[in-house]
């Protein structure tokens, strides 16, 4: 007699699926494998990797930016490495973002911040406490402020709508009598090592080689016997100057000739063009200065030129011909001043073509074509004593440098270097000039949005965004970023400085206009520079 055949084990149910939204999941702890023969031994778990949106802040000062660059500090290298210690990346995909689906919201520049930055992957957060084991392995500077779990295809940079940066401009800076130029003293009496002197800007920054240019000088004693010195622009030298990164002084009279031993060199430090700005990065090399002029030893032989701290003998501003303030009048952020900036600032507001407010980006490049959705700056804050205006561009994403060149241009045209047309003949396809890039130390980013991924998944995932995290992250942008872009000022006078670079010398695009020719009773545009 056969026998009967044994009766076939029933399945075990399938493991229901918990919230998606549940942050300190362990869903998969039963997903276990005994780690001895014994049946009764403890057994350890066996997680598995979730798809989850990172939000964290870090202050910029000290990086080379967000995005991980071979040979040079930055955010995401430093968070790569912290979310291995924390055990979130096994030791096989260290080092390979690509294995566990890395993606950022957007890419900040070399020493600019940001408050509301978002990276997406997959990664091993359980057991609980995941957040405060990325935090002890990150400096101060780089804060995590909690993660959200998110749909396998999503992507932080792919699923982003919109980003809004924030720039702090101090209101001295539209001042146009603030900051206008710089004195020329000597280095000592008798000296032939010329410095440019401000006696507004902070201590470290008053003496700087190299701002002056070549300049004709005359003497005089009054009849008090007091010495005066008068000073101008050649305008003639500071014009070859600006095509060039070095003036060759030839055909000199034979009579006059001196050797270039017997010549004083006034080095110009270039404009600086690092990243701040946001929208991408990239890390770049230091530019050696340039010569900007040969002042010839025979200009010397006449009383030496020199000025005393209380003596001021300024160049001219640029001022396009209007009004400037008088030295002794208070200059505030008043209703008149906003609606004017809030009017240049509208200018960007819709698609245009940003190839000279980027570097590296032709105007045939469809890359070129960005959609900004506003730019305001309505509000002003003081920090550390210093008042800020603080302007807010929302946009679909940004080049890099873009932030800093809009705003550097929209401050020269209220300080009257530009006029406020340039800003339209900036962003036409067929012009290409050069406009100045204001420092990168007041730029943050302050919010990433998700939009239409928050709409689509509202019913089954959690919110991206920073609603929940606000607090936290007004905490760490007072404390981190805005006392650092006070004090950098206050200590560094980094925009105080950077204003005396806006001159028609070492940004002569700042006069340009376009011109209607008639040829053949047809309309033509030419390019042509103002003196």
């Amino acid at each position: 007699m056969e026998p009967s055949p044994p009766s076939p084990q029933e399945p075990e149910p399938k493991k229901l699926k918990m919230s998606t939204t549940t942050t300190t999941t362990s869903d998969d702890d039963c997903n276990t494998k005994p780690t001895s023969a014994d049946p009764n031994s403890e057994r350890k778990p066996r997680y598995k990797r979730r798809k989850i949106a990172i939000f964290f802040a870090y202050c910029g000062v000290g990086y080379q930016g967000m995005q991980k660059n071979p040979g040079a500090k930055t955010i995401e290298a430093d968070l790569e490495e912290a979310l291995f210690f924390s055990g979130a990346v096994p030791e096989s995909d260290r080092g390979h973002p690509k294995r566990f689906d890395w993606a950022r919201s957007a890419r900040t520049d070399k020493g600019v911040s940001a408050v509301g930055q978002v990276v997406s992957g997959r990664f091993y957060i359980d057991p609980p406490g995941f957040v405060d084991r990325l935090n002890s392995n990150l400096s101060p500077q780089i804060r995590i402020f909690g993660f959200k779990r998110v749909t396998a295809s999503f992507n932080a940079k792919k699923f982003c709508d919109r980003r809004r940066y924030v720039y702090l401009i101090p209101v001295f800076a539209l001042d146009p009598s603030s900051h206008p130029d710089r004195e020329s003293v000597l280095a000592s009496f008798g000296s032939e090592t010329e410095l440019a002197k401000c006696l507004e800007c902070s201590e470290r920054g008053r003496k700087v080689f190299g701002l002056m240019g070549r300049r004709n000088s005359e003497s005089r004693v009054a009849e008090n016997g007091e010495v005066s010195v008068e000073s101008r622009v050649s305008s003639e030298i500071c014009s070859a100057v600006l095509h060039s990164d070095m003036t060759v002084v030839s055909n000199i009279d034979s009579n006059n000739a001196v050797s270039l031993s017997d010549s004083k060199l006034i080095e110009e430090p270039r404009v600086s063009s690092n990243n701040g700005e946001s929208g991408t990065s990239y890390s770049d090399s230091k530019e050696e200065p340039r010569v900007s002029a040969v002042v010839l030893h025979s200009e010397l032989t006449e009383e030496p030129r020199f000025c005393l701290d209380e003596e001021k003998t300024k160049l001219g501003g640029c001022n396009n011909g209007e009004e400037m303030p008088a030295k002794g009048s208070e200059f505030s952020y008043g209703e008149k001043e906003k609606e004017r900036f809030n009017r240049i600032l509208k200018h960007y507001v819709g698609t245009h073509n940003f190839h000279n407010l980027t570097t590296r980006t032709k105007a045939e490049d469809p890359s070129a074509q960005r959609f900004i959705i506003s730019f305001v700056a309505d509000t002003v804050i003081n920090v550390e004593g210093i008042d800020f205006i603080k302007c807010e561009v929302v946009g679909q994403s940004f080049m890099l440098h873009q932030i800093r060149k809009m705003i550097g241009l929209a401050v020269a045209i209220m300080r009257n270097c530009a006029p406020e047309s340039l800003i339209d003949t900036a962003l036409e396809k067929d012009v290409n000039i050069t406009v100045p890039t204001a420092p990168e130390v007041g730029l943050y980013l302050d919010e990433c949005f998700f939009t239409s991924y928050n709409q689509k998944w509202k019913d089954t995932h959690e919110e991206v965004s920073m609603k929940a995290y606000a607090e936290e992250a007004e905490d760490f942008k007072m404390k981190q970023i805005y006392s650092h872009i006070a004090s950098t000022e206050q200590k560094e006078g980094v925009v105080a400085l950077w204003l005396h670079s806006l001159n028609h010398r070492n940004y002569p695009d700042l006069c340009y206009v376009k011109k209607e020719t008639y040829t053949n009773g047809e309309s033509t545009q030419v390019g042509n520079m103002v003196e």
